[in-house]
């Protein structure tokens, strides 16, 4: 080998070793199972209670959660073990969920476990359950296109699908499947 083969590559050698040297310095990644988070939440409150009003000053729902994250700048807040109460004259329901998503339109999407609870004395339905329920706060409306149980004092009604404006107690089921009535 004459010398200058023996320069150019000593030379061509440095030159990979200064281009590859991040490669070689750079921790690896962890590809165990965690993945990346998205996006903080922020703030974190931990036993939430909180009443909110409508712009005329009554009364339009309380919240109460173990667990609720803000995340602002995506606009939603989410909800552990959440119980919502909504309030509309003498026609209140309480819905209580395993988890509950709340986006700044006032739309609630509720999953896991989902009783809505007739707060009303007498009422033919006092009970909508459902693995997953979207509600329209403003509006009043509840709807799922899950299955759903709807029990009374003396029925049991299941189907699946449900439009509820909970304003007029008008309760849909989009496919019904069966009736049960008790005798008392």
């Amino acid at each position: 080998m004459t010398i200058n083969r023996i320069a150019l590559l000593i030379i061509f050698s440095m030159i990979m070793g200064w281009l590859w040297y991040p490669y070689f310095t750079h921790p690896p990644s962890s590809e165990n199972g965690t993945s990346d988070v998205i996006a903080k939440p922020d703030y974190i409150a931990t036993q939430l209670q909180q009443t909110i009003y409508d712009e005329t000053g009554v009364r339009s729902h309380t919240v109460t959660a173990d667990k609720m994250e803000l995340y602002q700048e995506l606009g939603f807040s989410h909800f552990e073990a959440p119980i919502f109460t909504l309030y509309n004259g003498p026609k209140n329901w309480k819905i209580t969920a395993t988890e509950a998503t709340l986006y700044e339109n006032n739309i609630l999407i509720l999953e896991g476990n989902v009783v809505a609870q007739n707060l009303t004395d007498k009422a033919m339905i006092t009970h909508i359950n459902a693995d997953h329920i979207r509600v329209e706060i403003i509006n009043k409306l509840m709807q799922s296109e899950q299955p759903v149980e709807i029990t009374g004092p003396d029925l049991l009604i299941t189907g699946k699908g449900l439009h509820a404006d909970l304003n007029t107690d008008v309760i849909e089921l989009i496919n019904h499947t069966r009736t049960i009535y008790y005798d008392q």
